[in-house]
């Protein structure tokens, strides 16, 4: 599933080259995706300027002028690709979406699932809508910092794992990179979040914020559905530490793999978690 890091991906990869272009087409290959497609989409898209693109939690906010937003989220397995100009278009089974451009460059959306959404919001409306009133604070902003991941956790009782999950606690941190995160900090996953306090904290919302930024810049994470917007496949799965790991001598630590196994995996809420049980307290 793409996660933070893959949407940010996604969507400076789109920035330059849809930025100030105008849609002149649009082919809706279906009706629906996990919604349907907006009423007279086409209608609604064709001769639109984009204005603006950025991200909220894994959503994609394309600005359009008349004040509407077009939403992207790739769901499972969506995934956006830029054909440049003067290049032939070959259409697969699943491109659900075909947008062109006034500047000749096209993007399709496909998604082999159809768990991913597009759809239009006010601009005046976004922040309210069903999709994002309830969401928590970006990993990556000036609102996400330690006294305000405490505030949130105080009252869980999940463990920590299953409350960085939680889109109301902070949004797209995801099953791979809270992995990854729990290990750097040296928190046990099945610790009880509202136990996790003060330097732990600390550590936890530095290690978020390292992660995330260190697999943006390196392209993101690729398990077997993601690619770039230029198509081009994400790397940092090369870089987990933890993740996918079960087995492997525990990288940071002094672990005898011959006593511990090594990184161990474990099914939290239907997810795996992988960490070191020596390191991880």
């Amino acid at each position: 599933m793409p996660e933070l890091p893959e949407v940010e991906t996604v969507m400076r990869g789109l920035e330059p080259v849809i930025m100030g272009a105008e849609i002149t087409a649009l082919d809706q290959r279906r009706k629906n995706l996990r919604i349907p497609f907006p009423d007279k989409f086409e209608k609604r898209l064709k001769g639109r300027k984009i204005l603006s693109l950025r991200r909220r939690a894994k959503y994609i906010l394309i600005g359009l002028d008349k004040g509407e937003i077009l939403v992207i989220h790739l769901g499972m397995s969506g995934r956006v690709s830029i054909i440049p100009k003067g290049e032939d278009v070959e259409l697969e089974k699943h491109d659900h979406l075909v947008l062109s451009f006034d500047n000749g460059v096209t993007i399709i959306y496909n998604d082999p699932r159809r768990f991913g959404m597009v759809f239009l919001v006010a601009e005046s409306e976004w922040e309210s809508h069903k999709n994002f009133a309830h969401l928590g604070p970006e990993p990556l902003g000036n609102d996400f910092s330690a006294p305000i991941l405490q505030a949130r956790l105080k009252d869980k009782n999940t463990s920590i794992k299953q409350a960085l999950l939680d889109q109301r606690v902070v949004v797209g941190v995801g099953n791979i990179y809270a992995c990854e995160a729990l290990f750097m900090a040296g928190i046990n996953p099945l610790k009880k979040a509202r136990l996790v306090k003060g330097a732990k904290i600390e550590l936890l919302v530095k290690a978020i914020r390292d992660v995330l930024t260190r697999a943006i810049k390196a392209g993101g994470s690729t398990l077997k559905d993601y690619r770039h917007a230029d198509g081009q496949l994400g790397y940092f799965q090369h870089n987990f530490t933890v993740y996918n790991q079960e087995g492997a001598k525990c990288p940071t630590c002094d672990c005898d793999i011959n006593k511990t196994n090594g990184i161990k995996r474990i099914i939290q809420s239907g997810r795996s978690t992988f960490y070191c049980p020596k390191k991880q307290k």
